[in-house]
């Protein structure tokens, strides 16, 4: 490690937040919060034989677009990574960067991406967000480049509501406690979700507020006030959404998203395939055009979910299970399949029974560009073909992106 900070000129911005610039050696050196032009003085903190990971000591020359951070933690606290930048250059950025990864692992030469569909709210726009919990009983988020938790006073992306709860909240030191959720739903219902280790030991709770608060541990949720779920609404449809379950946490954006997906299903189709399929968010909206729906999810809190909400239609199959371990199974031709991976992308298994059901038309929804870049260059290897992606931004002031792109048939 070097006993003085080093000054580096960055040179553009890369996935995850970063900016690259190049050591005096000539290695390839990555520090956040630092802009693209910028001079600045930067701490190596990783070195391997061909890049430098490092963390900002002070900012030497700053271009005329930085501005000042909202929040007092940023720079330090891992939760956001573009305050620095206005809104505008953020989502601009993310497009570039979209660009970018299909380019270079995806090997796709000008690769067809629409422009983003930028959020609403740039500020106070989740419905939901999960905090670390401290021995001490401090609630906060990791540190950015270190594995411990930083005790935070302060937080603009979680909706008012949310803020007003967590600013309420005194936490007592609690063994095994990992996390505490906030969630708010359609009607502005509140929930305190409590994720611990320990399946013996539960919190104790005094409330003065009328919130629902749910203990989840490998011995399974147990409602400790309140209902075990929340409603939200999506384009005027209700989803129930259980403690244990995922659900969009930028709604109006989880809206523009559903509506993106249905321009890109036939009007009448026989057969949708869906994978991770969650709530039923997207089969509430795309099952009406399909004669047949099959449906697979493995975690059996979001099925029971799915059951409940799309308890109308009666061209659903829900299969509860992985998709690695249901798909091989399936034995039929499909029109369309959809899918909305983890940020991991598909895993081989899961991908190679996919591609033997030789489904004309995919639609695929992630939440990682780098592994949907990577599964859409294995894909278009196979005969399919990139017809369009859309970015949208989801997570204003972080590095994350989601992208709704379509694969079709040669």
């Amino acid at each position: 490690m070097n006993p003085e900070p080093i000054l580096i000129e960055f040179e553009k911005f890369t996935y995850g937040g970063e900016s690259m610039g190049h050591m005096p050696d000539g290695r390839t050196i990555f520090c956040p919060f630092v802009l693209p032009q910028e001079t600045a003085f930067v701490d190596p903190v990783f070195e391997k034989k061909r890049y430098v990971r490092a963390e900002l000591v002070s900012i030497d020359q700053a271009r005329p677009e930085r501005i000042t951070p909202r929040c007092k933690h940023f720079g330090v606290c891992g939760g956001c990574h573009y305050q620095h930048l206005p809104y505008k250059q953020q989502t601009e950025v993310k497009e570039v960067i979209v660009r970018d990864q299909l380019q270079r692992i995806g090997g796709i030469e000008n690769p067809p991406v629409f422009s983003i569909v930028k959020s609403d709210e740039d500020f106070y726009y989740r419905n939901s967000i999960s905090f670390q919990v401290n021995k001490e009983g401090e609630t906060g988020f990791y540190h950015y480049q270190r594995p411990i938790i930083l005790p935070i006073e302060e937080c603009h992306l979680p909706q008012a509501d949310i803020l007003t709860l967590w600013k309420q909240m005194d936490i007592e030191p609690i063994p095994g406690l990992k996390n505490v959720h906030f969630r708010e739903g359609k009607t502005g219902d509140l929930m305190v979700i409590l994720e611990s280790d320990d399946i013996v030991n539960l919190p104790e709770m005094e409330l003065d507020l009328p919130v629902s608060v749910v203990h989840l541990s490998p011995a399974g949720p147990i409602v400790l006030a309140g209902d075990d779920h929340l409603v939200h609404e999506i384009l005027g449809r209700s989803f129930k959404v259980s403690a244990a379950s995922f659900f969009q946490v930028n709604e109006h954006q989880a809206e523009k998203m559903v509506k993106k997906v249905l321009t890109l299903l036939p009007l009448e189709g026989k057969t949708l395939l869906e994978l991770y399929c969650g709530v039923g968010l997207f089969s509430a909206f795309c099952a009406p055009r399909f004669e047949q729906v099959i449906a697979i999810e493995e975690s059996e809190s979001a099925c029971e979910d799915f059951t409940a909400n799309l308890d109308d239609f009666e061209n659903i199959s829900l299969y509860v299970g992985r998709v690695s371990d249901v798909l091989p199974g399936l034995d039929q031709s499909f029109d369309v399949v959809l899918l909305d991976p983890p940020r991991s992308g598909l895993d081989i298994y899961s991908f190679d029974a996919l591609m033997g059901l030789n489904i004309p038309k995919i639609i695929y929804i992630s939440c990682d560009v780098a592994t949907f870049a990577r599964d859409v260059k294995k894909m278009t290897a196979l005969g399919y073909h990139l017809s369009e992606v859309t970015p949208f931004d989801m997570f204003p002031q972080t590095y994350h992106v989601e992208c709704v792109g379509l694969l079709e048939r040669e």
